[in-house]
C-alpha cells in the first residue's frame, strides 16, 4: 500500500473498534457534567499518579516519553475543563471566556506545529520511534499555521437544550474541519509514522458526530475523543508499535510529500477563501462570525436555540 505496510483484517478490527470505542465514550462524556468529570477529571487524576509514570515516564522506553506526549494529554484534558466551565458554570457569561475556546484549540495546533519543525531535523530511531525528517515537515507546519490563524467565530459559540448544553460552534465549517484533519493526518503521518493507522480512527471518530450526529460541536467532539485516546495512548504505548496489530508506515518519501502537500494545498484554499470572505462582506475576524449567512450556520443556530 502507499501510505502503510500490509493491513492484516485484526488490525482493521481494531481499528474499527477504536473508532466506535471513541464515538461511544464521546457520548458518555458528553451526556452530562458528571460524566465529564468522570472521565476527565478522576480518571486522569488516578492514571496521572499511579499508572503514567511507569508507561510514559523518562526512562520507560515507551514512545510517550517525550515531552509532547504528555503536553498533549493535559492540554487536550485543558480543553475539556474549559468546555465543561463554558456549558455547566458562569463563565459563559462572561466575554472574555469565549477567548478561551479557540485559544486551547489554537494551543493544540501550535504544539504540533512546533514538533513539525523539530522532527525536521531527526533522522532515525529515537526513543523507540521512527522518525525521516524532511521538507514534507516544513510544508505541513506551515498548513498548521494557516489552520490555527483561519479559526473564526468564537463570540458566535452557542450551548445546546437538554442536559448535555453541547457547545456549539456555528461559525466552523465543513471545509475548515476537513483542512484540520488533512493537516492532522500530515502531522501523525510525519512525526508519529508508525502510529499514524489508528491516528485516522481517532480524527474520523470526531467527524462523523460533527456532520451526522450532533452538528456544530466538532471542536467539542475532538477535545473529547482527543483526550480519551491520549489517556489510552499514555497507557498501553506500546500497542500501537509493538503489538501484534500494530500497522507501520511505509517510510516512503512520496508518501509524506503527497499527504503534506495535499494537506497544504487545502488549508492555503481555505486561508484565500475566508480572506475572500472578510473583504467580500467587509467582516471584522476577531469579532463577527464570518460565514452567518450560509444555510449551515443558520441551521446549526436554529437547532439550538
Amino acid at each position: 500500500m502507499f501510505f502503510f505496510e500490509a493491513i492484516p483484517w485484526q488490525s482493521w478490527l481494531v481499528w474499527l473498534g477504536i473508532l466506535a470505542g471513541l464515538m461511544a465514550l464521546n457520548e458518555v462524556t458528553r451526556y452530562s457534567k458528571y460524566t465529564g468529570l468522570a472521565f476527565f477529571v478522576a480518571l486522569p487524576l488516578v492514571l496521572s499518579v499511579f499508572v503514567w509514570p511507569r508507561t510514559s515516564g523518562i526512562g520507560s522506553g515507551s514512545q510517550t516519553a517525550n515531552w509532547f506526549a504528555w503536553v498533549k494529554v493535559y492540554s487536550a484534558l485543558v480543553g475539556c475543563y474549559i468546555g465543561l466551565g463554558m456549558r455547566y458554570t458562569r463563565m459563559k457569561d462572561k466575554k472574555w471566556c469565549y477567548l478561551l475556546v479557540p485559544a486551547i484549540l489554537g494551543l493544540n495546533i501550535l504544539e504540533a506545529v512546533v514538533r513539525e519543525f523539530q522532527v525536521m531535523g531527526m533522522q532515525g530511531v529515537i526513543d523507540d520511534m521512527f522518525f525521516m525528517g524532511g521538507p514534507w515537515n516544513a510544508m505541513n507546519g506551515i498548513a498548521g499555521l494557516i489552520n490555527m490563524l483561519t479559526i473564526c467565530g468564537w463570540y458566535g459559540v452557542v450551548f445546546g437544550k437538554g442536559k448535555s448544553r453541547d457547545l456549539v460552534w456555528p461559525d466552523m465549517m465543513w471545509f475548515w474541519i476537513i483542512a484540520y484533519d488533512l493537516w492532522n493526518f500530515a502531522y501523525v503521518y510525519n512525526c508519529v509514522t508508525d502510529r499514524a493507522f489508528y491516528s485516522a480512527a481517532l480524527l474520523i471518530s470526531c467527524t462523523i458526530p460533527a456532520f451526522l450526529i450532533k452538528k456544530g460541536a466538532w471542536a467539542q467532539h475532538r477535545v473529547h475523543t482527543l483526550a480519551l485516546y491520549m489517556m489510552l495512548m499514555m497507557t498501553v504505548p506500546d500497542f500501537f508499535v509493538k503489538s501484534d496489530y500494530a500497522v507501520a508506515s511505509t517510510h516512503s518519501p512520496a508518501a509524506y510529500y503527497a499527504i503534506s502537500v495535499l494537506a497544504l494545498v487545502f488549508n492555503v484554499g481555505v486561508g484565500i477563501y475566508q480572506v475572500y470572505t472578510i473583504v467580500r462582506k467587509r467582516k471584522n475576524p476577531l469579532k463577527d462570525d464570518l460565514y452567518s449567512d450560509s444555510k449551515s450556520y443558520q441551521a446549526v443556530l436554529a437547532e439550538n436555540r
